[in-house]
């Protein structure tokens, strides 16, 4: 009820900003003891995907909180679990401003920020502090000047560097504003990719005494060949689950709208459904091989029911949050409890 008052304010201004406000205003009101986990986040029953006890399925993406610097108040809004980044090895400002918009009339952002975080010192420094004990993924990418011959070399570093922080790591191939990074989805280069950071988890769990699951977020701008072989790719290579999908080039849906034709990735209402196919072609495909989490256009109930109902062992919220608020969590919540 309190976002339907301020959201008109907060649309107002520029988007970024508006950002940053509501995340300072959250942790405000969490440190006031004002917003506690909804009872419903309690209610749905508990499931255990890539070896992980999830206690709802309910997930905030990657790009919200790119530094893990706001993981208390997020966690308190009743989510399954927090997955945070994307991060890359070193700080970078990502690209220059303005590089977010609004589509209200379509209940969508197109977003060209560019991986734009503190860097992974930072966003560990950031997780010790909040003290949080909930599921935590951590999203890593390459540096926007790392060329791309050598990107391994940067996920390799950041997967070194996180692991022992996070239930989960993802692997961030799919944005569309770090030049060349959807290269990786190709066959060659995924598999050299994937075989490298198996290779390290398996190091690295031997040193943690776990197995540190790995998801990898794929585009939604792939056709079914493409996907096929990026599943059988993903099995191939023993990766614990693929998150689909990241935010799409295509501006079906929001064609003639304001700031339609800015470049970057579109997301929110109208990816919804290549989201949901993406997420029943992967799923038909693995056959329970693998899990699929689906993200993209869930911003209701009925939404958040259908990609569960797709095939989706986990479903994440982004732009659904920025359009609802945080009684999106509750609501989702209550339904599939």
């Amino acid at each position: 009820m309190l976002y339907e008052f301020t959201r008109p304010l907060l649309f107002a201004l520029d988007p970024e900003r508006a950002h940053e406000m509501s995340l300072a205003g959250l942790d405000m009101a969490q440190r006031l003891g004002l917003v506690t986990p909804p009872p419903s986040s309690q209610l749905v029953a508990a499931r255990t995907v890539m070896g992980l006890s999830f206690p709802n399925p309910l997930g905030l993406a990657a790009g919200l909180d790119k530094n893990a610097a706001h993981i208390p108040a997020l966690a308190a809004l009743g989510f399954g679990f927090i997955e945070v980044g994307t991060v890359t090895p070193r700080p970078q400002p990502g690209n220059p401003r303005p590089r977010l918009f609004r589509l209200p009339q379509a209940q969508a952002l197109i977003n060209r920020m560019g991986f734009n975080n503190g860097g992974v010192d930072a966003l560990l420094s950031n997780i010790r502090a909040s003290g949080h004990r909930g599921i935590l993924g951590i999203n890593i990418g390459k540096n926007f000047d790392t060329p791309i011959e050598r990107a391994v070399d940067d996920y390799l570093l950041a997967f070194r560097r996180v692991h022992g922080l996070a239930s989960y790591v993802t692997i961030n191939i799919s944005s569309p504003n770090t030049r060349d990074l959807r290269q990786l989805q190709g066959a060659g280069e995924l598999r050299a990719l994937l075989g490298s950071l198996a290779r390290l988890r398996d190091e690295c769990g031997q040193a943690q005494q776990r197995h540190i699951p790995i998801a990898v977020k794929i585009a939604p701008d792939l056709s079914d060949a493409e996907l096929d072989e990026i599943a059988e790719t993903l099995v191939g290579e023993g990766m614990d689950a693929v998150i689909a999908t990241n935010t799409t080039l295509s501006r079906q849906g929001v064609e003639g709208l304001a700031h339609a034709g800015e470049a970057g990735g579109l997301s929110g209402l109208p990816l919804r459904q290549r989201s949901l196919e993406v997420v029943g072609h992967l799923a038909e495909r693995l056959r329970g091989r693998l899990p699929v989490i689906g993200v993209g256009g869930i911003s209701d109930a009925a939404s958040a029911r259908a990609m569960l109902n797709a095939g989706a062992s986990l479903i994440q919220v982004y732009s659904g949050l920025i359009y609802r608020g945080p009684g999106l969590v509750d609501e989702i919540c209550r339904a599939l409890a």
